[in-house]
């Protein structure tokens, strides 16, 4: 999974780093096939805002998620994206079991 992390009105210190890196490691025991993670974590107004945008194989999968504290921020923001991976991922095996469709002819 490449992960990139960044700040708007904010500089991403190695402890917050390590926390966003640690909540979403949850994200890859549910799904391996994830192909690029961008987080983004901004400051406005007393408002902590923690923001990413997941690229799988089909789809973009993007979550907010706001607070007053950062770090409860990417806490909400970790667990909103593991259930939309997971809502993902059963969708796709849901598809890929399904035996193809045969269309009847009847002839009288």
């Amino acid at each position: 999974m490449n992960l990139s992390i960044s700040g708007r009105h904010l500089e991403i210190t190695p402890a917050i780093r390590e926390y966003a890196l640690n909540k979403l490691s949850r994200i890859s025991r549910h799904f391996d096939n994830v192909i690029d993670t961008q987080v983004m974590l901004s400051i406005e107004h007393l408002k902590h805002t923690a923001e990413i945008t997941m690229r799988v194989p089909g789809k973009d999968i993007h979550c907010a998620a706001s607070d007053e504290n950062l770090y409860s921020a990417i806490d909400l923001l970790s667990d909103k994206i593991d259930r939309q991976v997971i809502k993902y991922k059963t969708k796709a095996q849901d598809y890929s079991h399904e035996p193809p469709k045969r269309q009847e002819v009847v002839v009288e």
